[in-house]
């Protein structure tokens, strides 16, 4: 068995048990439920091409006593006057977030699970948005549902806990995680101080075809690496020197603290965000509009890749 290290903070929670603040494995997450520490645990599947397919995922089967968490309905705010970045899927304000949260029944000394089925691309949407809010418990399952059920763990199905109308938000600290915004992007494009990493699929990054936003290409000099490569073929995340040594490959000598990560709505470029800090490379910046909201921005350059002959 190959041995999973990561670079995580050891910190005790109130409940005298380890805090998990990137990925937990499922026979970590099986001890912690033995233990009888709180939890709150929240499915985020989701499929982009057919939104109501999450929410029949997870009333098929989720773990046991987990909480849905839509993309569209919780993670985003598509028509709110207080959205916090344009894109597909704007992120909600802080304040929207934090009501939500306080129903489900987080506080600051809880940890949180997040997982998926799809390689938590969608998932990683929530831990990320979870440290914006001040909250540092939240881990990815490694391996989502999939690495769970080969962990033999419980599961339910059907419409899942109840959450009350109301209930106290979830206080909220100071943000753990950074962003960058369009306004800054297309102020500082080529400057040695800013590197960009897009997540997308290499025919989106290349222009070669769009199936989502109306132009296709990418943001002048950025890098690209799909999400997904930062997987295994178990589907959990690759071990972090393995990361480190991909993520430096990709970089040469810029630095990583000056890396902002995108994809197309601000989604999917939180695995590798997530990658990175797992590797010992620092907390990266998230452009949450990503490329949808560039796109959609006057005057902003838009950039194609040659296919190589």
């Amino acid at each position: 068995m190959r041995r999973r290290v990561g670079i995580v903070k050891t910190v005790w929670l109130p409940h005298n048990g380890p805090m998990h603040s990137t990925l937990i494995s499922a026979p970590e997450l099986q001890r912690l439920m033995d233990s009888g520490a709180p939890l709150r645990i929240y499915d985020c599947s989701f499929d982009l091409m057919d939104p109501q397919a999450g929410r029949a995922q997870y009333e098929t089967r989720h773990i046991a006593g987990a909480i849905h968490a839509d993309l569209d309905t919780h993670l985003s705010d598509k028509a709110g006057p207080d959205r916090a970045s344009g894109g597909r899927h704007p992120l909600p304000s802080r304040e929207r977030l934090a009501r939500w949260l306080g129903r489900t029944g987080l506080t600051p000394g809880v940890q949180a699970i997040v997982y998926d089925r799809q390689g938590a691309n969608y998932c990683g949407r929530l831990w990320w948005m979870l440290k914006w809010c001040g909250h540092e418990a939240v881990a990815v399952l490694d391996g989502g549902l999939q690495a769970w059920l080969e962990a033999g763990g419980a599961t339910d199905s059907g419409p899942g806990p109840a959450l009350p109308d109301e209930a106290a938000a979830y206080p909220l600290g100071p943000a753990r995680v950074g962003t960058a915004s369009t306004r800054e992007i297309a102020s500082r494009i080529g400057e040695p101080g800013l590197t960009l990493i897009d997540a997308r699929a290499n025919a989106r990054f290349r222009g070669e075809v769009e199936p989502l936003d109306p132009v296709a290409g990418h943001i002048p000099g950025a890098l690209n690496r799909p999400f997904s490569e930062n997987l295994g073929p178990d589907g959990r995340f690759k071990p972090a020197e393995q990361l480190r040594a991909e993520f430096r490959a990709l970089l040469g000598q810029r630095d990583p603290a000056t890396v902002v990560h995108h994809c197309g709505s601000g989604v999917s470029a939180i695995p590798n965000l997530l990658a990175m800090e797992v590797a010992g490379l620092g907390t990266a910046r998230l452009y949450p509009g990503s490329w949808s909201e560039w796109c959609n921005t006057p005057g902003v350059p838009c950039a194609r890749s040659q296919v190589p002959a």
